[in-house]
């Protein structure tokens, strides 16, 4: 091995991060000029001014001081001292109107910056896949980008702009106090390059900690929800687990607070340390400065200048490095947000323009799908055959594939083989929102928004209902809810939840609405998984008669343990492993005697109150 080749894979890293943080603190500077040009640029150029008036204000002293020693000499009086007087209450002015001007810019700017960068993260989650969300080591990524991004950029400025004041104030003031000691600089720089060394690895050490800890803060938050959602608050009291939570979640507190206090001692430690040596070596210089003075060879303006000047210098080189090691942890945190709108839909989306013209014709060829990290195949091997209008129901036990394979046919997932055709065409190819705009979907889990009655309907085809009540009024008729709805508070104006709102409804009324929402929508395909789960008999019941009207012109599938909603369909897939094992109408499945006769035997016989084997 040459000399020096085994230090060059650490050169190579060290290089590598610094590219990355130039790069990352480009992109926060691009965003910020691009977000709004004008406040950066004034920002910038009241910092920079800043930076130059402290020397200013040292050289007025310098010669008012000095100007007093002549007077008093002279007994020339107070005249000689005007124009030093006057340049220095125009200065200190400048300097405060200065810094109200930078901190108005910076303020304003960095309230741009929020609203802009937040948006942008919102509209780059709304265009990722199902499929992020539910991955974890996506989950860390997206729960590191949301941790106060704004923040971080606006940050980074601030640190910037401080950064540009105080080389500036630094540089300037260098300028004066070497002409009456050169030897400052190289006592400063002997101290300053250390410490900026150990700042730099105190702020990489905070990251490197805070990145570890997307995982546990999500667990933090989850723990934070349990105790505090009320969906979930009711089960925590019945069972008393708020102290099993509650010790979980203290837990993790305890552990961030202790590694976050070894990190505030060691930067004690280090800044008490840069404190005590950088004032013992500029007092020193000072000692030596004063005897300089007593010999002649410096005046008493000198003096005062060098005494008020360094201490302030001392103090502005320790914002500095502070500053620019934490705009550099600023750069790390932004590249978090880099790393989350750089993710990309693991399904792209294609550009053919759907057809509007339903109801919609459905086959999938051979489809395989495995959920990420699993390793039984969700679907293996389904293939079927859809035809225009047809209404199918879909049947089988838990864990079948049935919501899978209806995901599929939504397009919120991929196939990992095989093909999924809408109208004939492979679904890769539709551009993704118009072709979501052809699908009405009743989930398992139905949303509950917090919104008026109106508008949870209207969301069903927002851009089309959400300012036309008559035809929203029209759905609800149409879906059997209307009558619910007007014995409401405030009718169609009651807002919903418990959130925001003060009139909540059981599991079936908003299944029920969740039902008009998905018939809202002018859609060539509908999907109804368990549209019926939380409805009693005679809602079942009425929904059923009301289901031909409903579904007219439509392709429908139905997924449903209920054989009573079944039997609205056409035609029923059994399914079982991830594949269709049988096919047929109601009576053709029981003639079978197969999966499908097993399991509505059982049905039977559990409405029968009979005891199964």
């Amino acid at each position: 091995m040459t000399p020096g080749a085994a230090g060059r894979p650490s050169v190579a890293r060290a290089l590598s991060s610094l590219q990355e943080l130039l790069a990352s603190a480009r992109w926060a500077v691009a965003v910020a000029w691009s977000t709004n040009a004008w406040l950066l640029s004034g920002a910038a150029a009241f910092s920079l001014a800043r930076g130059l008036l402290p020397a200013g204000l040292a050289l007025t002293a310098r010669g008012l001081v000095n100007g007093t020693v002549a007077s008093l000499r002279n007994g020339a009086g107070i005249g000689p001292l005007v124009p030093w007087l006057v340049l220095g209450l125009l200065l200190t002015l400048a300097e405060a109107l200065a810094r109200l001007a930078s901190n108005l810019f910076t303020q304003r700017l960095r309230d741009d910056i929020n609203c802009r960068i937040t948006s942008d993260i919102l509209t780059h989650a709304s265009r990722l896949d199902v499929a992020f969300f539910e991955d974890p080591r996506f989950q860390d990524v997206l729960q590191r980008a949301k941790q106060d991004p704004a923040d971080h950029i606006s940050r980074f400025l601030t640190d910037t702009l401080g950064v540009a004041f105080n080389t500036m104030q630094t540089a300037s003031m260098l300028a004066i106090l070497m002409v009456i000691e050169p030897w400052l600089v190289v006592v400063l720089l002997l101290f300053a390059a250390p410490y900026l060394h150990f700042q730099w690895r105190l702020a990489t050490r905070h990251y490197a900690i805070e990145h570890s800890r997307a995982t546990k803060r999500r667990w933090a938050n989850y723990f934070v929800a349990r105790l505090t959602t009320q969906s979930s608050v009711g089960e925590v009291k019945l069972l008393h687990l708020a102290p099993l939570l509650i010790d979980k979640f203290r837990a993790l507190m305890a552990e961030f607070r202790d590694q976050d206090h070894h990190l505030y001692g060691r930067g004690f430690r280090g800044s008490s340390a840069f404190v005590v040596v950088s004032t013992a070596a500029i007092y020193a210089m000072f000692v030596h400065v004063s005897y300089r003075v007593l010999t002649g060879a410096l005046t008493v303006g000198d003096l005062a200048i060098f005494g008020g000047a360094t201490n302030r210098l001392r103090n502005t080189m320790e914002s500095l490095i502070q500053e620019v090691a934490s705009a550099m942890e600023q750069t790390l945190y932004i590249s978090n947000v880099i790393e989350f709108l750089a993710a990309e839909p693991a399904a792209p989306s294609g550009e053919i323009a759907v057809s509007d013209t339903p109801p919609a014709e459905i086959e999938l060829r051979d489809v395989f799908f495995t959920y990420p990290g699993s390793v039984e195949p969700a679907l293996a091997g389904v293939s079927l055959h859809i035809r225009p209008g047809e209404t199918v129901a879909i049947v089988g036990e838990n864990g079948a594939g049935k919501s899978t394979l209806v995901k599929l046919i939504a397009r919120l997932y991929d196939p990992n083989r095989g093909v999924v055709l809408f109208d004939g065409i492979d679904l890769k190819e539709f551009e993704r929102e118009a072709l979501h705009r052809q699908i009405a979907f009743v989930f398992q889990s139905f949303g509950r928004y917090e919104a008026s009655v109106a508008d949870n309907i209207a969301y069903g085809d927002w851009q089309r209902l959400l300012h036309d009540r008559g035809k929203v009024e029209d759905i609800a008729r149409r879906a059997g809810v209307h009558d619910t709805i007007v014995a409401m508070p405030r009718g169609y104006d009651t807002m919903l939840g418990r959130t925001f709102g003060e009139y909540d409804l059981s599991g079936g009324q908003w299944q029920k609405i969740a039902m008009a929402r998905a018939f809202a929508r002018e859609a060539a395909l509908l999907i109804l998984d368990e549209p019926t789960s939380n409805l009693d008999a005679r809602a079942e019941y009425d929904l059923f008669c009301r289901f031909q009207d409903l579904a007219h012109g439509r392709t429908t599938i139905i997924v449903s343990h209920r054989f009573s909603t079944v039997s609205m369909a056409n035609r029923i897939l059994v399914m079982e492993r991830g594949r269709i094992v049988e096919a047929g109408t109601h009576e053709e499945l029981l003639a079978m005697a197969g999966n499908y006769a097993n399991l509505y035997e059982l049905h039977r016989r559990q409405h029968a109150g009979v005891p199964g084997r």
